[in-house]
């Protein structure tokens, strides 16, 4: 299937200032992010940005980039408005690819872009957990799923929940009992993409903070792709830096 990925990417970090423009093995984080999204087979790869400096640094390594306006709420509605800009047709599938996740293995991202359907205009990805800390810590993201894998729910809560094994002990997941991990990666039919701002918040994601929800409030289907493992980890603080920037080290 044909896809496009779009990278938001804003200068501004509470924990890690400019990260975008980081120094990984020689060029920009943003820019390893997108070398990283043009292995997935994408037709195009584009940064969505209000920053001259991350405009100017992706020029420098031959990136796409599209500027936006500076007061868009999520990154979601960053790449819509570039989406509008580049005149994409309804059937486009755009991928949402975060400009922290320059390990993201490129074959999670055509994996996801195949989910999109004329019945399911959205699609993220999962991965088992199996581990107990995991399972019950709230900022992992868990998801369940009906028989087409289709996402029935996200939460910061254990679930599905195992009656009977935990009632037995918390210590160990039940035998046979695997949970699934979110992976904050989506891909999104263009039509779809452009209403996605329009919706109205619901009382979920409120409660929950998960923006996702508000997708399955309105009653609209989201693919999950169920990958074996668990992706490489993003870039949110100094240490997770310091993990990435010695992985080039070592790769050069």
């Amino acid at each position: 299937m044909a896809f496009i990925v779009i990278i938001p990417a804003r200068l501004a970090s509470t924990r890690l200032p400019n990260k975008p423009l980081a120094d990984l093995g020689g060029k920009p984080m943003v820019v390893r992010v997108a070398e990283q999204a043009a292995l997935s087979g994408a037709a195009r790869v584009i940064v969505a940005t209000d920053h001259e400096d991350i405009r100017a640094a992706c020029a420098a390594h031959g990136v796409e980039v599209c500027m936006t306006r500076a007061d868009h709420p999520s990154g979601t509605d960053r790449i819509a408005e570039v989406a509008r800009t580049l005149g994409l047709p309804p059937d486009a599938v755009v991928v949402n690819l975060q400009g922290d996740e320059p390990l993201i293995d490129p074959a999670l991202l055509a994996a996801c872009a195949a989910q999109i359907s004329s019945t399911v205009p959205m699609a993220t990805c999962a991965h088992p957990l199996h581990d107990m800390a995991d399972a019950f810590n709230p900022n992992v993201v868990k998801v369940v799923l009906d028989k087409a894998n289709r996402a029935l729910y996200f939460s910061r809560a254990i679930i599905p929940w195992h009656r009977d094994g935990f009632a037995q002990s918390r210590e160990n997941l039940p035998q046979g009992y695997v949970p699934l991990r979110h992976i904050g990666l989506y891909a999104y039919s263009n039509a779809f993409l452009q209403e996605y701002p329009q919706l109205s918040a619901s009382p979920l994601e409120a409660i929950e903070a998960l923006e996702q929800l508000r997708v399955l409030w309105h009653g609209v289907a989201i693919a999950v792709h169920v990958t074996d493992s668990a992706p490489a980890a993003g870039v949110d603080t100094p240490e997770d830096l310091a993990r990435v920037q010695a992985h080039y080290r070592h790769a050069t």
